[in-house]
């Protein structure tokens, strides 16, 4: 069984020498890959110092980088690490022992249930990892501990299933979404998490990268939840319809006479807009369903594919 370890890169010189050896310690086994986003510090040199596959991605943004990972790179498992040190490499074998024994589709390395809000210094972060996690599960039906964590594991039907829309941060709730819609299978690891070495600073900035997360699950919702999307906005704009007809009925049945015509305009169009949102979010979940369904015959496919490969 071939094990990759995924490591995306931007400007971690301090760290990822260590990264790469704790992680050779842990899965010996595995071929380690450091994909350089544009790094200016050399850390794609001492990486390869280190023993990693060096590659490139020259599109910035983590989100263009395991677009790229994912489509070069074939394995029976993958395991997913950020280059900052904070993840812990002892749970590295349980996570590919999931994928690889326990055929898990993606393993999810837990930091918000063991140490994250303790160790992490940015309140704002704790703050939307809740938030995120809140949404998310909300949303989508799932029980998912940590929507955000860059410490996964994925199976091989997984990663060339997977469709990468996302260029940055997003990427990590993407990938959480695509799994609880296509119902694959996912499994939530508790890991130790510890805060950045000092002189290591994050690339992930709270607000605008904290809204384009946010922009990416109202996004997925439209597209995998059309139904649920369209209909509340249609049940927004109905209640408005009503609020603004009663009135101009009421006074109709009281004295035979409408004299607010142009209230009950704006009542009868509002109550046409929602119709119509209606109607859309019916004809896209009916698009939704029937992508959902195409998506198990092409991963059908895809297994039969990699069956032969094999063999």
């Amino acid at each position: 069984m071939k094990v990759a370890v995924l490591i995306p890169c931007y400007n971690e010189a301090k760290t990822i020498a260590k990264v790469v050896a704790d992680y050779r310690a842990a899965l010996p086994e595995a071929d380690i890959y450091v994909y350089d986003n544009n790094s200016s510090d050399g850390t794609d040199e001492i990486a390869r110092q280190a023993g990693a596959i060096v590659r490139y991605e020259t599109r910035q943004g983590k989100g263009n980088v395991i677009r790229t990972m994912f489509r070069e790179i074939n394995a029976d498992c993958y395991l997913m690490i950020d280059g900052d040190d904070t993840y812990p490499s002892e749970n590295a074998r349980e996570m590919v022992d999931l994928v690889l024994e326990k055929h898990v589709d993606m393993v999810v390395g837990d930091r918000l249930s063991a140490t994250y809000f303790t160790e992490n210094k940015r309140p704002f972060h704790n703050l939307g990892n809740r938030m995120v996690r809140g949404l998310v599960n909300s949303f989508f039906q799932g029980e998912i501990t940590d929507i955000m964590t860059g410490y996964r594991a994925f199976s091989y039907q997984f990663v060339k299933s997977f469709p990468v829309l996302s260029k940055g941060f997003e990427i990590e709730t993407e990938m959480t979404i695509h799994a609880l819609d296509k119902n694959l299978s996912v499994v939530s690891v508790p890991v130790e998490y510890r805060d950045r070495p000092d002189g290591s600073e994050s690339k992930l900035n709270t607000y605008s990268d904290g809204f384009k997360v946010l922009r990416t699950i109202v996004r997925l919702l439209k597209e995998y939840k059309p139904m649920r999307f369209f209909g509340w906005m249609a049940a927004v704009v109905f209640v408005l319809a009503a609020v603004l007809f009663v009135p101009v009925l009421v006074e109709y049945l009281q004295t035979g006479l409408v004299p607010r015509f142009p209230t009950l305009i704006v009542s009868g169009v509002s109550a046409t807009i929602a119709l119509m949102l209606l109607v859309c979010g019916l004809i896209l979940d009916t698009v939704a369903k029937k992508h959902r369904q195409l998506f198990e015959i092409n991963l059908n496919i895809l297994n039969l594919l990699n069956d032969k490969e094999k063999k």
